[in-house]
């Protein structure tokens, strides 16, 4: 029987994840919110957003006891050993570097608790020279001094494989400035080390920047096939088969190469905005002034979209009634926040067309952030009358439309994949007018 027991504070997507799945692998886990109804609902097995597989081992492990939620800070200090910290760090507002109110709210409050040995540990996505700093702040405010270490433990969740990614992660990186801190997490991580599943011990700098570079490097892959695209759509290429060709190369590899919408959502665009900012704090701006690029690649894909709608709508999109197949920054996720569907959907509507949104998960979060907008309980509803068909969140019930039966109800058959993952040769054969990017 596992003996340590944890906490996890912060109840968004990572931390109910983290919770969750802390007590599949056998311990006792107490999650914490600010929020009294928020904890409420999770205390009643109600997941408040939708992550496929959570849900019900969230209900699991309440019911078998293994899992509740307080609003409590000192009964969070009483009863953990180990103490995840798993708040959110959005972008500052009006600038580029993240802002850090919740990972400090949730120190202050705990560390007057900390009366005893123990282990907090962030997961949050923070600058470099947070966990130093933080570490420093514990040791003078907590009753325990020295006795509440901290350890930084960065996530590499993905939205849409949150449960898989934290049950059997591809490594676990940990920064510490003891043995002591990282036995514990060994100790914690024992059936993943088990398994096979690296284990890496760094300093606080190095497990913090192993996030913020990964979620760098898979930007600028992205960005990178998108600047190809660009090229693709001027000299007659396939953006596709040149993608397919050099993931051949090991090097390379193939994930990451889809060209499309780009890249959005609560993650990629803001931690490569704030490292940025934290470079250039640093005095290493130069070091990462082609994330500047690698923004605007990505942003200029959402004004390409609105641009070759408008040209497919035959110059204005003005009175033209527009579908839009997805809301969500991702599919299998019902997450908005910065969500490139979304901000096309919204600038077409400002241009004058009248817009109507599906998507299978996220109309609730969409409708919340963009009540202007019109939506439809189905894709064939949406489609329904629509000049254009926009294909914008690559969920696979998009991708299992019937070409044929849906050219039956709309006014004329045009649509615009701006995921390339149509089957452009079906749609093509129903009799479609086909648009990717870079596609020729």
């Amino acid at each position: 029987m596992v003996s340590l027991r944890l906490t996890v504070l912060g109840t968004g997507y990572l931390g109910v994840t983290h919770a969750a799945c802390m007590a599949e692998l056998g311990f006792e886990v107490l999650g914490m919110d600010i929020d009294a109804a928020k904890v409420a609902a999770l205390s009643a097995g109600e997941v408040p957003f939708f992550e496929p597989d959570l849900q019900p081992l969230v209900a699991k492990h309440i019911d078998g006891g293994r899992l509740r939620f307080t609003t409590s800070f000192a009964e969070v200090a009483a009863f953990g050993d180990v103490h995840f910290t798993c708040v959110g760090t959005p972008q500052r507002q009006g600038e580029l570097a993240a802002d850090l109110s919740q990972v400090n709210s949730v120190i202050a409050g705990l560390a007057p608790h900390l009366d005893r040995a123990c282990l907090v540990v962030g997961k949050s996505t923070v600058p470099v020279g947070t966990a130093a700093r933080l570490s420093d702040e514990l040791a003078r405010t907590a009753p325990a001094r020295a006795g509440a270490e901290l350890a930084w433990n960065p996530e590499f969740l993905r939205e849409g494989f949150a449960v898989a990614d934290t049950l059997r992660p591809d490594r676990l990186v940990v920064g510490a400035r003891s043995e002591a801190a990282v036995a514990l997490l060994r100790e914690v991580y024992a059936d993943q080390i088990a398994a096979g599943i690296p284990f890496m011990a760094t300093d606080y700098a190095t497990a913090e920047l192993v996030k913020v570079a990964a979620n760098a490097f898979l930007a600028t892959k992205i960005s990178f096939i998108n600047a190809m695209a660009e090229v693709c759509e001027v000299a007659g290429a396939d953006v596709t088969a040149l993608a397919d060709a050099l993931g051949h190369d090991p090097r390379i590899g193939r994930k990451f190469l889809n060209a499309g919408l780009g890249f959005g959502g609560g993650c990629l665009p803001k931690d490569i905005r704030a490292f940025m900012a934290r470079a250039g704090e640093l005095g290493a701006a130069e070091a990462l002034m082609f994330l500047r690029e690698v923004d605007a690649i990505n942003m200029r894909r959402r004004a390409s979209t609105v641009g070759l709608a408008r040209e497919l709508c035959g110059g204005s999109v003005v009175g033209e009634r527009i579908a839009v197949l997805g809301a969500a920054f991702k599919p299998d996720s019902d997450d908005v926040r910065d969500s490139p569907a979304l901000h096309v959907a919204g600038e077409l509507q400002l241009a004058g067309a009248l817009v109507t949104v599906y998507d299978p998960k996220a109309m609730a979060n969409a409708q919340a952030r963009f009540p202007t907008l019109g939506y439809a309980e189905s894709a064939v509803a949406a489609c329904t009358g629509a000049d254009l068909v926009l294909h914008l969140t690559e969920w696979e019930e998009f991708r299992a439309l019937d070409p044929a039966a849906l050219a039956e109800v709309v006014t004329r058959p045009c649509v615009l994949d701006a995921r390339n993952a149509l089957d452009a040769e079906a749609w093509r054969a129903a009799g479609w007018t086909y648009r990717g990017f870079g596609r020729n």
